[in-house]
């Protein structure tokens, strides 16, 4: 096929000898080969291959579920994304074409320290000594602030998440690092789970770094008032709050670095309501088994109350 193509075509000179009489010479010559043969073959070749046909449709699938996932999912969260929607791929598939698309994950950077610890004020004992995977919800919370710099100045974001599932239950976003801000994002959170139908809140631990607002007497009183037992990791170590460090690292590499600058507080507002949204019900989180953090908590009531019902039951 390749010495018909070669010599079918003209030459140097300007002569072409074209298909017919090259497959006549050849078979003359002991390879015999019919004209339509090679108009076959050539026709074959210029169709894509299903291969090729299939890939083109994934590298659709793709970069839509990357898009859709502010851009941050490496290949093995697409590729889980992906089987999630019942598009069978494997994750080496993946791999290779977003390669050629040119689509990477979100990469971390250094994180700069926010907390101030309050010499002064009494602080609670380390009640979680970094442990942070309670057998269910509501037995630890997790707690700290970050930074967000806009044109029109800096802007502080709080969080509150459960430690089972990483859910994030209250945040609040202010143009100061007072007591206000960790306190409005705790109520927050107490909020979520009285709507959930959780009144009852003793025996929690709420789990947080030792700056001066979450020692001060408004929000140990707050926490009293809830139930919750408040816990301080030591001074200067980032391994006594990982967790909630760890999600606002993921805040920060996911929404705020990505898509700044930013220019007021309330763009920031809109923005990080719209990711803790997807954080929670949508983002397919490792330490969740890739599921969303909500999906794993609706997981462990569900599971919770058909234990419930069969010890009824059963005699």
């Amino acid at each position: 096929m390749r010495f018909i193509a070669a010599h079918a075509e003209q030459d140097a000179g300007g002569l072409r000898w074209g298909v017919e009489p090259i497959c006549r010479v050849l078979s003359e010559h002991g390879c015999p080969i019919a004209p339509s043969t090679y108009y076959a073959a050539r026709a074959a070749k210029a169709q894509p291959c299903k291969r090729a046909l299939r890939d083109d449709q994934l590298k659709v699938d793709i970069a839509r579920v990357h898009a859709q996932n502010y851009g941050v999912y490496g290949a093995r969260k697409v590729w889980l994304a992906l089987n999630r929607e019942g598009i069978a791929v494997a994750r080496c598939t993946v791999e290779r074409l977003m390669g050629e698309l040119g689509l990477v994950g979100a990469r971390r950077g250094r994180r700069v320290r926010t907390t101030v610890a309050d010499a002064a004020a009494p602080r609670p004992a380390d009640l979680v000594e970094r442990r942070f995977d309670p057998p269910a919800p509501n037995r630890t919370w997790v707690a700290d602030f970050t930074y967000v710099p806009t044109w029109a100045g800096m802007v502080y974001v709080a969080f509150v998440l459960d430690a089972y599932a990483r859910r994030i239950l209250g945040w609040r976003a202010a143009t100061t690092m007072r007591t206000e801000l960790v306190l409005d994002a705790l109520e927050q959170a107490v909020w979520t789970r009285q709507r959930e139908g959780v009144e009852d809140l003793s025996g929690l631990i709420c789990h947080h770094d030792a700056g001066s607002q979450y020692t001060s007497i408004a929000y140990t009183e707050r926490l009293a008032a809830a139930g919750i037992d408040p816990s301080v990791g030591s001074v200067g170590d980032a391994y006594d709050n990982a967790l909630a460090e760890s999600v606002i690292g993921l805040f920060k590499t996911e929404l705020i670095k990505p898509r700044g600058p930013w220019r007021t507080v309330e763009q920031v507002e809109i923005a990080t309501l719209e990711w803790v949204d997807w954080f929670n019900h949508r983002r397919l989180f490792e330490a969740c088994g890739d599921i969303p953090p909500a999906e794993l908590e609706a997981a462990h009531y569900r599971q919770h109350a058909a234990l419930t019902e069969a010890g009824h039951t059963t005699p």
